[in-house]
């Protein structure tokens, strides 16, 4: 049994992908960003997920949640879930909190972020980002921030596995409900890739697509690239990874 924090599990993927780990006897961490929405997470909690809620746009929010976190049993895994489609909370949400929950929780052995086939659109660049959210940002360069950060953590932390997934165009609440991509197919590859024995799962530094490796943006695995990313975020947050 492994102890896994879901983030943006209120509904959609992260959702999905707490309900199933729940019913296959994981101890999940389910993740709500205020008490009003935290309300829908009442039938999992019954089952035995934990809550904590938090805003991911106020990076004092995301602080708590680490030190809650790391003052009860230790995670083993972190599904970086939560994510905006739009507005000035892309930034903050999309790469902003992964990225601090990345630099200070404790422990995981394994990490998945959510990335999108939206970031190769995305530009491999630090210039001018407004990482504070004070106006919209892109949600092409929020999601290849975030898969270039999975492929950081997994060259700089040996010992652990961080893999990126495209779920796919899904019909969630962000997607949409013409979205043509597989519901199903959207959460369990992060599920797999957060408890899964068999060897592909087992592998680190992957973009993945319904359990198949693909290759990247190519400055995702630029060393250059991922270390000024890194070096943008430790100074905007004061926390290096």
């Amino acid at each position: 049994m492994s102890r896994i924090l879901v983030t943006g599990s209120t509904d959609g993927l992260g959702r999905a992908a707490a309900d199933t780990l729940l019913s296959a006897g994981h101890d999940v961490v389910v993740h709500a960003r205020n008490r009003r929405r935290a309300a829908s997470l009442d039938a999992l909690v019954g089952r035995g997920a934990h809550p904590v809620v938090g805003d991911f746009t106020e990076r004092d929010a995301v602080r708590h949640i680490a030190a809650e976190l790391n003052d009860a049993e230790p995670l083993d895994v972190v599904i970086h879930n939560a994510g905006v489609w739009s507005g000035p909370a892309v930034m903050p949400v999309n790469i902003v909190a992964p990225y601090l929950l990345t630099a200070l929780l404790g422990g995981p052995r394994r990490l998945v972020y959510l990335s999108s086939s939206s970031h190769f659109s995305g530009r491999p660049s630090i210039a001018g980002v407004d990482w504070r959210g004070k106006s919209a940002g892109s949600y092409a360069d929020s999601k290849l921030f975030v898969t270039t950060l999975a492929a950081a953590v997994a060259r700089l932390r040996p010992g652990a596995l961080s893999n990126a997934v495209d779920p796919g165009w899904v019909p969630t609440k962000m997607g949409g409900p013409s979205a043509p991509d597989d519901l199903e197919l959207g959460h369990r590859t992060q599920e797999w890739l957060a408890v899964g024995d068999e060897p592909e799962a087992l592998t680190t530094s992957g973009y993945w697509y319904h359990r198949q490796r693909r290759e990247p943006h190519r400055s995702v695995h630029d060393k250059a690239f991922q270390a000024r990313l890194l070096e943008a975020l430790a100074e905007e947050t004061g926390t290096a990874l």
